[in-house]
């Protein structure tokens, strides 16, 4: 039986997250502050290390004093926040203390998201067919601006965001949540999610999974094309 509904992850999955480099100039540039090119790029490449990005690599070492919070980051906006900062100060900037704060509010503004070639056609291809979409997501901020900036959120029937409900994937009672908001038992809901473990977690509820490859978005043209095929 085709899925009467899907869920989509959303960062890796929908959207990919603009490059460290990137996202250090356009916090640099908003604050005016002038910095040569060869220690941008040092920069960068030293916050991407610590997985300051949120939605870009994880951290090569996360430090003991944020462990806990690094593990429980998706359960609230404070723990988020908390949890990126901290690894972004592990990185000694030569700029002012407020870059730090600076990053992480980059990092939420829909500037900063770019969405999978194929996301669009296959969201609208989704809602021509009737079927149900939602949104489930491991977060700790609001993206739905993010979707709507980027022309998406109209194919959007539901958003189901783990620091607003105060658990995050691969907990079962995310996903149910999720299944609970677009209507559907969850046998009749596919998963869609870059992350084979707190995204295919929703298998234990009863959901089928489809992974995608968390790339960049020049990198994977249409990895969501075929869950159209999946829903007849």
């Amino acid at each position: 039986m085709s899925p009467k509904a899907v869920l989509f992850d959303f960062s890796g999955t929908l959207f990919r997250v603009e490059p460290a480099e990137r996202w250090l100039r356009a916090v640099l540039d908003a604050a005016g502050i002038a910095a040569d090119d060869a220690g941008i790029v040092r920069c960068a490449a030293a916050l991407e290390r610590a997985g300051a990005l949120a939605g870009g690599a994880f951290p090569e070492r996360v430090p003991e004093a944020l462990e806990e919070v690094w593990l429980t980051r998706d359960r609230s906006m404070e723990r988020h926040r908390a949890a990126y900062t901290g690894l972004a100060r592990q990185v000694p900037l030569p700029w002012p203390d407020a870059v730090y704060d600076a990053l992480y509010d980059r990092h939420m503004t829909p500037a900063a998201w770019e969405p999978y070639p194929d996301a669009a056609a296959v969201l609208r291809g989704l809602r021509e067919r009737d079927v149900r979409v939602g949104v489930v997501s491991n977060i700790g901020w609001d993206l739905r601006p993010v979707f709507r900036t980027h022309g998406l959120d109209a194919y959007v029937d539901a958003y189901t965001l783990s620091y607003e409900h105060g658990v995050q994937k691969p907990d079962p009672l995310l996903f149910r949540a999720a299944c609970e908001a677009v209507g559907q038992a969850p046998q009749d809901v596919l998963m869609v999610g870059d992350d084979r473990r707190a995204d295919g977690g929703a298998t234990a509820l009863g959901c089928g999974f489809f992974p995608v490859d968390h790339l960049p978005a020049a990198e994977r043209p249409d990895g969501l094309r075929p869950v159209l095929g999946l829903v007849g």
